[in-house]
């Protein structure tokens, strides 16, 4: 408890703070898309894209929040066979490298997709509104964008606001992983979580925990020489 339970200054300066934007991510494209990127979004992507309202029942339901270049919702499928994973991500190219490894050149429109796999391309807290309660068995947050100036912590995912929503849908148990390499995120998530009611928040480790698969943005801030740190939150 004592050094990571915050000050009463803490739990007024998260209480004060603005919920978070409708936007909560920055820019949705890179550079130039190319003709066979396009052909990934307007082809392959509308066959894997989550749909509420259409029946599907994995024996359980994951969801990562920003899959990046897709490595790690990848693996978590080709590893957990029966398990759905819904993967977020806003951003065209990354959801571009995604698909890419899916489908061959030319194939877009006819070669097979995973069927424990769905992607969700708007912010992942819509989703979060649309997801019946108690239904998710597991979420990550690998390495989100850290936002790190100070006027910018209204549109980190780990938030106050946000919390609520993710108590609704995760089941009494449920794991939320999370893994920062960003120093000021670091400090706000042990902030944050250490003033909530919701989530068992056990201290972070500083090695990768065996079934976390590895991602590009952990081995970039490895090679940099930044120090990531990983949490385990359990809902209560």
């Amino acid at each position: 408890m004592g050094e990571d339970r915050p000050c009463a200054s803490a739990e007024v300066h998260l209480r004060a703070l603005k919920p978070p934007p409708e936007r909560l991510y920055g820019r949705v494209r890179g550079h130039q898309l190319r003709p066979r990127q396009q052909r990934l979004l307007t082809v392959t992507l509308p066959r894997l894209v989550y749909r509420p309202e259409e029946p599907w029942h994995p024996r359980e339901l994951w969801l990562e929040v920003g899959f990046g270049s897709g490595e790690h919702a990848l693996a978590q499928i080709d590893g957990h066979p029966e398990v759905g994973l819904i993967a977020c991500e806003v951003y065209a190219n990354g959801i571009c490298s995604l698909l890419s490894r899916l489908v061959p050149d030319g194939c877009e429109a006819i070669a097979p997709l995973p069927p424990n796999l769905r992607l969700w391309t708007e912010d992942a807290r819509i989703l979060l509104r649309l997801l019946p309660a108690r239904s998710l068995d597991r979420l990550f947050l690998l390495f989100p964008d850290p936002w790190p100036k100070a006027r910018h912590t209204k549109r980190r995912f780990v938030h106050p606001g946000v919390l609520p929503l993710l108590g609704r849908v995760l089941k009494p148990g449920a794991e939320w992983r999370v893994a920062s390499d960003d120093p000021t995120y670091q400090g706000w998530v042990k902030e944050v979580m250490a003033g909530q009611p919701l989530f068992e928040a056990p201290p972070p480790v500083a090695e990768r925990p065996e079934g976390w698969p590895p991602t590009r943005y952990e081995a970039k801030a490895l090679r940099e020489g930044r120090r990531p740190l990983y949490w385990r939150f359990f809902r209560r």
